[in-house]
């Protein structure tokens, strides 16, 4: 679990994404940037079609059941940011979802996060400290581990 760390004054002056949230500038805790969130995302893209395509019979590019690869990618941000923090992509790439605390994001916030990271708008919608308006809204941050 990752604790609230106070960022200094040196840092807080320098206006770096996250300087506003009190975090780090750069290492763990810091707020993830986007290359790593991409990264998490199209991993996690690739592992859920892949589950739709093997149990619901999603077919890659073909018709029918074309919601699977999202309600599969739905189900495993709830389950797994919510239980654990991180889904398999944020895990891979070393990021992890908290609420602004340090404390677990919990179900309720994973649902809410969850929701609208699928609506995709609020995800490329973020403020002056570099967080999605998905994480916003859901009282979360996506940190890196490492």
């Amino acid at each position: 679990m990752l604790l609230p760390v106070v960022a200094d004054s040196n840092d807080a002056e320098a206006g770096y994404p996250g300087a506003g949230l009190g975090l780090p500038a750069s290492g763990p805790g810091s707020l993830a940037r986007l290359g790593p969130r991409v990264v998490a995302v199209i991993i996690d893209w690739l592992i859920c079609s892949v589950i739709a395509a093997g149990f619901l019979g999603y077919r890659f590019g073909g018709t029918g059941h074309n919601w699977a690869p999202l309600l599969v990618f739905f189900i495993e941000n709830v389950l797994l940011v919510g239980t654990l923090g991180s889904t398999l992509g944020h895990r891979l790439v070393g990021l992890h979802v908290s609420k602004m605390s340090g404390r677990p994001a919990g179900p309720v916030a994973a649902l809410v996060r969850s929701v609208l990271l699928c609506l995709f708008i609020p995800v490329v919608v973020w403020d002056k400290d570099g967080r999605g308006l998905h994480d916003r809204l859901a009282g979360t941050v996506l940190r890196r581990t490492r």
